[in-house]
Parts: C-alpha cells; sequence; structure tokens
C-alpha cells in the first residue's frame, strides 16, 4: 500500500528534536522557526512534557468518556486560570476542525438557525463546516458546499453592518489569519462583531487554533480588543505536539446528555499533554517570553528595505517579499538550515516555540541579513 499523496514534502527527515531544533537522519541540524504549523508551543521534547507523558503510560493511556477522568478537571481549570475564561465550559476534542464544528453545532443548536458569516482568507479547517467556512474553493468539495456561509472582507464595518441580521445563527474569525497571510481583525472591529452579535442573538466563534495560547503574548489574540467570545475554539499549542483540542463555551449555553462526543478527545494522555503545557507556559513565563521577542523581532525586521511589509504580534509573524526574493524560504531552508512557514504569493510566516530564546531570534536575523545583503546591527 502507498500513502495518498497530498502533502508536498521536502526531502528532509528530522528523527530528532530538542527545544528550537531538529536534527534529520544524515546528522544535519534546523532551527525551527516553524513549529510544524505553530503547533510547537513550549519546545520540542519539553523534560515536563516528556514525563508527564510517561507518568501518564505507566498508569493508563485510554478509556472512553463514559467514566470520570479528573486530568480533564484538572485541565479546565488550569486552562480557565491562564486564559482569563475561569466561567466559561470546556469541551475536549481532537483538532482544530473538530473544535470548530462543535462550536457551529452549539451555536445552531442555542438560537436554531443555519446561517454563517466568515471572512475571506480566513482557513477554519478540513472537515464538513470548517472547510466550508474557509475561503479557498480548491479544498470543499461539492459535497461541503451546502452549508449557508457569507464570505465578508475583514474589517469592513459597512459590509457587515449590512449583512448581519436575525438569520445568522454565528459569526467566526481569527484572531489573527495564519494560512492567509497574519492579517488581524482590528479592535473596532472585533467590538462592532460583539456589539452586533449579542443584538441579534448570533453567537460570535473566536477560532483562536493558531493565535492562541499564549502566542501574542495574550493568552488569546482577541484579548487586545477587550472582547469576549461566547465560543473560542483551540487546538495547535495545546498539546506541543499531541493531538488535542477544545471549545470553550459561554455559561449561558447549558448542556445536555449527548449534545456533543467524542472517542478519543479529553483521553488521558491528551490531558497530561494539555496541562503539562499550560504548566509550563506559566511557570517559565512563556507569554511574556512571546511579547518581548516578538517586538524585538517586528522591530528588526521593520529595519530590512526588501521587506515589504510586515505584520504580527508576539511570536506570530509575517512578512512580504517582492517576487525577486521569492525564494527566500527555500534559502533559508536549505542553505542555512531554517525552517520557517508561508502564506501565498510571498509572505514568510514564522511561528516559533514560545521558548524560542534571544541568541536563536539573532541567528534567524543574521542569516535573514545574509540573504537579503544587509548588514544587521543586534
Amino acid at each position: 500500500m502507498k500513502l495518498f499523496d497530498v502533502y508536498p514534502l521536502f526531502p528532509i527527515e528530522p528523527v530528532k528534536a530538542q527545544g528550537s531544533w531538529l536534527w534529520d537522519k544524515e546528522g544535519n541540524k534546523y532551527l525551527d522557526l516553524y513549529g510544524g504549523h505553530a503547533v510547537i508551543s513550549i519546545g520540542h521534547n519539553h523534560p515536563h512534557f516528556v514525563e508527564s507523558l510517561k507518568s501518564q503510560l505507566d498508569k493508563i493511556s485510554f478509556y472512553s468518556n463514559s467514566v470520570k477522568n479528573s486530568l480533564q478537571e484538572k485541565l479546565a481549570e488550569k486552562l480557565g486560570q491562564l486564559s482569563g475564561y475561569p466561567n466559561h465550559q470546556l469541551f475536549l476534542c481532537n483538532s482544530g476542525a473538530e473544535a470548530n464544528e462543535n462550536a457551529f453545532k452549539l451555536a445552531s443548536f442555542v438560537n436554531g438557525r443555519k446561517k454563517v458569516i466568515a471572512f475571506k482568507k480566513a482557513f477554519h479547517g478540513r472537515t464538513s463546516g470548517a472547510v466550508a467556512a474557509t475561503d479557498n474553493s480548491k479544498i470543499v468539495a461539492p459535497f461541503n458546499a451546502g452549508h449557508e456561509i457569507i464570505f465578508l472582507p475583514i474589517n469592513d464595518e459597512q459590509a457587515f453592518l449590512d449583512t448581519i441580521n436575525k438569520e445568522i445563527s454565528s459569526v467566526i474569525i481569527e484572531g489573527i489569519q495564519g494560512v492567509g497571510g497574519i492579517h488581524f481583525p482590528s479592535n473596532s472591529f472585533l467590538q462592532l462583531l460583539s456589539k452586533k452579535c449579542k443584538e441579534v442573538g448570533a453567537l460570535l466563534i473566536l477560532d483562536e487554533v493558531q493565535s492562541g495560547y499564549g502566542r501574542t503574548g495574550k493568552f488569546f489574540a482577541h484579548q487586545f480588543a477587550n472582547v469576549e467570545a461566547d465560543l473560542i475554539s483551540i487546538a495547535k499549542g495545546m498539546g506541543n505536539g499531541f493531538p488535542i483540542g477544545g471549545v470553550l463555551i459561554h455559561p449561558d449555553i447549558k448542556p445536555w446528555s449527548g449534545m456533543l462526543g467524542t472517542t478519543f478527545g479529553g483521553n488521558y494522555l491528551a490531558c497530561a499533554a494539555g496541562l503539562s503545557v499550560l504548566e509550563v507556559i506559566d511557570q517559565e513565563n512563556l507569554m511574556q517570553n512571546a511579547a518581548d521577542l516578538g517586538k524585538f523581532w517586528i522591530d528588526q525586521l521593520k529595519s530590512f528595505p526588501s521587506i515589504l511589509e510586515v505584520r504580527g504580534e508576539g511570536l506570530m509573524i509575517g512578512f512580504d517579499l517582492p517576487d525577486s526574493l521569492a525564494s527566500l524560504r527555500k534559502d533559508l531552508l536549505f542553505k542555512h538550515h531554517m525552517f520557517t512557514g508561508e502564506a501565498k504569493p510571498n509572505t514568510v510566516r514564522l511561528l516559533p516555540s514560545l521558548a524560542l530564546s534571544r541568541e536563536e531570534a539573532n541567528q534567524f536575523l543574521e542569516a535573514l541579513a545574509v540573504e537579503l545583503k544587509q548588514t544587521v546591527a543586534l
């Protein structure tokens, strides 16, 4: 049997990882500034993360959600404490797409409506409703296309006001658009969304799958706007590589038996991983590190004359390049052994571990200066 060939692959096979570094099977060392799509939040193979999983494996690795699992309660308590949402409820699942599916379902249960407002350049996942709300027709199969999704330009207040009404079930927006190229909803736009959703009985869903978990220097990116979401989807950085996702649910939404369900969501290993991540973020002050390093990086990147625009908050950064520098990402990888991300057409994305050091951040700037043929004062 062959693998289903859907992933464009670099000819590199990592076999070991530690902190912000990877080693391939030939022994080459790489600086990881992308974290596997912002998944590695506390660093590869963090000792506390590894020990938590090993310890849990010695006890019990799985049983279904038909029995009590106090690790779920501990995870929910710690997440409420760090996130600033102590009164929300937590439903645990396995991925960001699954989290968004459940958020859509919850909103529809609450108000009995179907229509969803999403935004251009959005990415919310690849399952049925999540991919329909993703602004990429190439990956939306006819089977998925029956959902009633209305796409609007981000930050276009008048377009939103012209569209929001009592037929809308939910409005979904990323705290920061990741796949779309690191684009922000403005604070005033998020505040308008929150206000109008309340007025018409729609629910506001904040997709913080990539932009959450301390990446921006706050726990959630939408917290810069001082708004409270009805539903918040989380995943990527939540398990530092172990599959886990979740939905934070407003306390006014009352659960009933069987309302949502999952076989693997909230299993013992996922909870052990998730709890260890929160403990490390808290104990090592990683949100502050993300804020400080992000400001440093953004200031430095803006000094490169060949970079067209820099956007970002904390350690979620994108910068645009002219067509003449379209090969930069590959040059950084193959010449300097540094992983970065991209957004089409020519945006480089930086999504490293929140534990990245200043020295490692400087190594990237030095490599960038070589490729952009500029000296840099660090």
